[in-house]
């Protein structure tokens, strides 16, 4: 009987779905549905009622469903501690899953702070889908994950982490790039490019939209911020996009970022991991060296984010200088290492 089919029984429990089961461990139905039959059959008792929608689990099935948590945590656990007191001569290898959004460059800091911290350690980042950041967080392969807007539950632990500051987006040829601000009001019938709908940071726009009666017009649906800025700058629509993943563009001149007027829309990012196992050294020390970061320096991404008002807040160019401005530090600091 192997881990994975144990893992893939877990999950069908969890979500109550075959379809959700094989969607997280890259199967097909027929094959989540054939593993479960076998298990059935080597232990000689029904696990699951499949007569019924969603799915119930039987007295039996709930049992061994605990008893598979447990394993499936305890070999997990096995692993972080044979990594952690190994042999020291062989680096540590500390695997991260993020959102294509928190760029390395956003990340180099953190990453140089924790390798001075732990020289025999370092840090694969690998960059995914959100749904696939939560995928690698619960089957092991990453100990920690960034996403954006997450919710605690029972499997996983969210840790906030730091809010962006969202600004409207647009090349600088359309009608918003002269304006001091835009109230969410005058999205209204706006040609709009938008992340795909199944994204929290979607959902978390369109209440933005509705809330202030703004009925935009979605040309275009991506699941990553890289191709809806190119599609921004390709004049496909204008979008919702957090400040500091526009940092480039705004540099080159071919995204002009117009804070919102009279309202407030943050993207939240959070820190996951498993809510049972244990997380490694490696994997605290690098929680704590992103945490306790996060605190102490400066919040560009949270702060004003838009042109010379009145009142005397930021200009977007002013906020994109300061951020190339703590980079350089950064990148001193460091002594080009990364």
């Amino acid at each position: 009987m192997q881990l994975e089919e144990l893992k893939v029984y877990c999950d069908v429990v969890l979500h109550r779905s075959f379809s959700a089961a094989a969607q997280r461990n890259g199967l097909t139905q027929s094959a989540v549905s054939r593993i479960i039959s076998r298990l059935e059959r080597r232990i000689g008792l029904r696990l699951i009622d499949r007569s019924t929608r969603p799915l119930e689990v039987t007295p039996a099935g709930q049992r061994f469903y605990q008893g598979c948590s447990q394993l499936i945590d305890d070999y997990t656990d096995l692993l972080a501690s044979l990594r952690d007191g190994g042999d020291p001569s062989v680096p540590r290898v500390l695997q991260l899953a993020a959102i294509y959004s928190v760029a390395y460059r956003d990340m180099s800091w953190y990453v140089a702070r924790f390798r001075a911290l732990r020289p025999d350690a370092e840090v694969h980042i690998e960059y995914l889908h959100p749904h696939r950041v939560y995928e690698r967080v619960l089957d092991g392969t990453a100990e920690l994950g960034i996403v954006s807007f997450a919710r605690t539950n029972r499997q996983v632990v969210a840790v906030p982490w730091r809010q962006e500051r969202m600004v409207v987006a647009c090349p600088p040829e359309h009608q918003f790039a002269q304006l001091e601000s835009v109230r969410p009001q005058m999205l209204d019938g706006q040609q709009f490019v938008a992340f795909d709908s199944d994204l929290a940071i979607r959902r978390h726009v369109d209440r933005f939209l509705r809330a202030h009666g703004a009925n935009v017009v979605v040309e275009l649906e991506f699941d990553n911020v890289e191709n809806v800025k190119k599609a921004v700058e390709e004049g496909a629509g204008v979008a919702l996009l957090p400040l500091p993943t526009l940092k480039r563009e705004i540099a080159a001149g071919t995204i002009v970022a117009i804070p919102l007027q009279e309202a407030e829309l943050v993207r939240e990012l959070y820190i996951i991991h498993r809510r049972h196992g244990q997380l490694s050294h490696a994997a605290k020390l690098l929680l704590k060296v992103l945490t306790e970061r996060e605190e102490a320096k400066p919040q560009e991404s949270a702060g004003g984010s838009g042109r010379r008002q009145s009142n005397g807040t930021d200009t977007v160019t002013e906020a994109a200088q300061a951020m190339r401005i703590t980079e350089s530090a950064l990148e001193a600091e460091r002594g080009g290492s990364l």
